[in-house]
């Protein structure tokens, strides 16, 4: 069924308008499904007197909304550049996995609050095999659902779709959860057990939701760019005789396939400034081309002829190299003043590390191994 599905997309849309289907396909299949799953188990709450089963239904109604805000967002994130938002709409999909977050903890809220009622005045709960039959066939559903979104998700990088996939996963605890309670009721006596069970897949529910509100969170905050995106990127930069090395790489993300980013890249101080540019325009271009990033590239001069700057460079990456091998220096400059030599770099350090003592101990021992020379170091955190 997945790749029948999948295959009735790839054959009707183009490589344009196929990531927004996608997002349309989810969300009518995860309607159909979860309105089918809400009536079943409304009628087998009724029937069972199961506060847990009940729950569930409110569950799997809630979740069809989530899949009304997935084809909304599937449709406005493809909205070409207007004056207003002239870098288009994909954080749209960040925003709507916000709606879905919400509506989860809503109903784990409202699970959390039956379940307590529950706990507070157990009840008996009626037993049938055909409900543990359509209990078990529940769960199969909802398994499928998040096979199915896992494959888009994996085809689209689409943030809801993971979404959507988390919480079908969530479903099958809860309404395993359910059944579960209910044998227990049944075979046991244990009617205090839905009410239990109840509360804690309601706290389940609420960690999930949490974790996809970090994540859609995060994306709108904004993230660092994957090693492997970095390393492409330095490598076109680089790819030419004129660049020694690039540093302050800068990603922005948009949503899908929407990336605005900046970079600088090293240059000898002597080099012919057009041979610079025509250098920085051609990797400007073939990294647009290649990995769909519009750049801007700023050249920093770098004197290779000083010797003794060349000297001073080593004995200061070495101490950095010594302090901590997570370090690293660019903007190296050495300026000759009154008889005196002055260094000055930017110190890159992870966000994890205590700027102000790093850049106190690496003073104290670039004085220890070069007295006569004063320090100016400017400590940055890394954006990669």
């Amino acid at each position: 069924m997945t790749k029948l599905l999948i295959n009735l997309i790839d054959k009707r849309y183009n490589s344009e308008k196929r990531r927004s289907a996608y997002g349309i396909l989810s969300g009518c299949v995860g309607i159909f499904c979860n309105l089918l799953l809400t009536a079943v188990k409304f009628v087998l709450g009724a029937l069972t007197k199961s506060v847990s089963i009940t729950a569930d239904a409110v569950n799997n109604l809630t979740d069809s909304a989530a899949n009304i805000v997935t084809i909304i967002s599937a449709k406005l994130s493809q909205k070409p550049v207007d004056r207003e938002h002239p870098f288009g709409h994909g954080r749209i999909e960040y925003i709507s996995a916000l709606i879905i977050s919400f509506t989860i903890f809503v109903m784990s809220f409202e699970l959390a609050k039956s379940s307590v009622v529950k706990i507070l005045e157990p009840e008996r709960l009626k037993f049938s095999a055909i409900y543990v039959i359509i209990l078990v066939i529940a769960i199969c559903v909802k398994l499928w659902m998040a096979y199915f979104n896992s494959r888009l998700y994996r085809i689209t990088d689409n943030v809801n779709m993971k979404a959507v996939c988390r919480d079908s996963l969530n479903d099958c605890i809860a309404t395993g959860a359910t059944l579960v309670s209910l044998i227990l009721s049944k075979f046991f006596g244990l009617y205090i057990i839905d009410g239990i069970i109840g509360l804690a897949v309601a706290v389940f529910i609420f960690i999930s939701g949490a974790g996809i509100l970090k994540d859609a969170a995060g994306s709108l905050l904004g993230t660092p760019p994957s090693k492997e995106t970095v390393k492409r990127l330095e490598s076109i930069i680089k790819d030419n005789d004129t660049v020694i090395d690039v540093h302050d790489i800068i990603i922005h993300s948009y949503g899908h396939d929407r990336y605005i980013a900046s970079a600088h890249a090293e240059v000898p101080a002597d080099s012919d400034l057009i041979t610079v540019h025509s250098a920085l325009d051609t990797a400007e271009k073939r990294i647009s081309e290649e990995m769909n990033i519009d750049i801007c590239i700023h050249a920093d001069p770098v004197e290779l002829t000083d010797s003794e700057r060349s000297s001073l460079l080593k004995k200061t990456e070495k101490v950095i190299k010594e302090y901590n091998e997570g370090f690293s220096l660019h903007d190296f400059r050495l300026k000759k003043e009154m008889g005196v030599n002055e260094i000055s770099f930017d110190l890159v350090i992870p966000f994890d590390t205590d700027g102000q003592t790093a850049e106190r101990d690496i003073k104290n021992m670039l004085k220890n191994e070069m007295p006569y020379v004063r320090t100016n170091i400017n400590t940055e955190y890394s954006y990669t």
